[in-house]
């Protein structure tokens, strides 16, 4: 029960933390894994490493946008 508790109360301040940092996290991690996993399936490399890769590229640069704009 004690690690029920405290998982809920980790994933709400993940996600108020996402609601306070804006919308462009969010969107830049869709586009970056989406991105990624094209790109890499076209080299013939794998999609899951490009589209991992692409969203945590694309996290954080939406991150800084938000930051900065």
């Amino acid at each position: 029960m004690k690690k029920t508790r405290i998982t809920g109360v980790v994933l709400g301040v993940l996600m108020l933390g996402l609601t306070v940092s804006g919308c462009g996290t969010l969107v830049g991690g869709a586009v970056g894994a989406g991105a990624g996993a094209g790109i890499a399936a076209g080299t013939g490399h794998s999609a899951k490493k490009g589209a991992l890769i692409g969203g945590g590229a694309g996290a954080a640069t939406g991150a800084i946008y938000d930051i900065l704009h």
